[in-house]
């Protein structure tokens, strides 16, 4: 084609073959592998069983989906008809899996391994493994109620532990100032609650460390469920990923960033609860 007026010139690249638009997943692919996330998760995450795909490639796949921009678990179909995305991952997974758990995985997959990804079967199956059903009974109508933690959920939320202690130990700060809140996301499901907002949706609360710019917690909330509700509790666990944050230690000075109007506030990571002031050098109010 004619060009004149730019520096560069295009070329028409006639095979598809092994091209993908995802190339940039690779890097978060290696950090996965590189913060030790993958012993994280055979260490914390139990939910797997002795049969199937194991814990560290649902946990991959899942974090290959939503970093691709998936919404639902319909999407890894996709995925898997993108040759060069499924090359990147299965050379991913070489180094994510052990020996064992590579020699191991011809008798977990009893049909033969035809896929790199798990199919939306199998992931709806192993995140159903993650709900706790008894806390579902004790729902009451018109009220807002957060189900407890079960065991293996706790067990997916460690894993985050390890990738705190990793930025610390790149990238150490002495300071953690953590900021708290809700967001309203709509949602046309006919199980989701309405809002304040008068419309159906969810409000999940998210727990981020201003200074190193991740999420130390989050929690996915009803739509009635107002971002006020169980603070404390929350900002708490947030605080409890920083004081596990593994041989890189802890930050020292802690702080709590909180709406206007929210009585308690943690202080120094300490779980002691304080009516502070806002205008207290202890206390950063938002």
């Amino acid at each position: 084609m004619a060009q004149g007026l730019l520096s560069f010139h295009y070329e028409a690249e006639r095979s598809g073959e092994g091209l993908t638009a995802l190339a940039g997943l690779g890097v978060y692919l290696e950090l996965f592998q590189a913060a030790g996330l993958p012993e994280a998760v055979r260490r914390h995450v139990r939910a797997a069983g002795k049969q199937g795909w194991h814990d560290v490639q649902m946990v991959g796949a899942g974090l290959a989906l939503n970093l691709a921009g998936g919404a639902c678990v319909d999407d890894p179909e996709r995925l898997e008809k993108d040759e060069g995305f499924t090359r990147l991952m299965r050379e991913a997974e070489k180094r994510m899996l052990t020996r064992r758990e590579r020699r191991t995985l011809k008798e977990r997959l009893r049909r033969g391994r035809k896929r790199t990804l798990p199919s939306p079967t199998a992931m709806l199956d192993w995140l159903a493994k993650f709900h706790n059903a008894d806390e579902e009974a004790k729902r009451e109508a018109g009220k807002a109620f957060i189900p407890a933690v079960s065991k293996l959920l706790a067990g997916l939320m460690a894993p985050n532990g390890a990738l705190i202690s990793f930025l610390q130990g790149h990238r150490p700060e002495t300071t953690a100032t953590l900021d708290e809140d809700a967001t309203l996301v709509e949602t046309h499901k006919r199980q989701a609650l309405f809002c304040s907002k008068k419309f159906r949706a969810y409000q999940p609360l998210n727990v981020w460390w201003w200074e190193q710019g991740v999420i130390l917690h989050s929690e996915f909330r009803d739509g009635n469920v107002p971002a006020g509700f169980d603070k404390l509790e929350r900002a708490a666990g947030g605080a409890g990923r920083l004081a596990g944050g593994g041989e890189h230690g802890a930050p020292a000075h802690r702080y709590c960033r909180l709406q206007p109007g929210s009585p308690a506030l943690l202080r120094r990571g300490q779980g002691r609860a304080l009516r502070g002031e806002a205008n207290s050098p202890s206390v950063q109010m938002s």
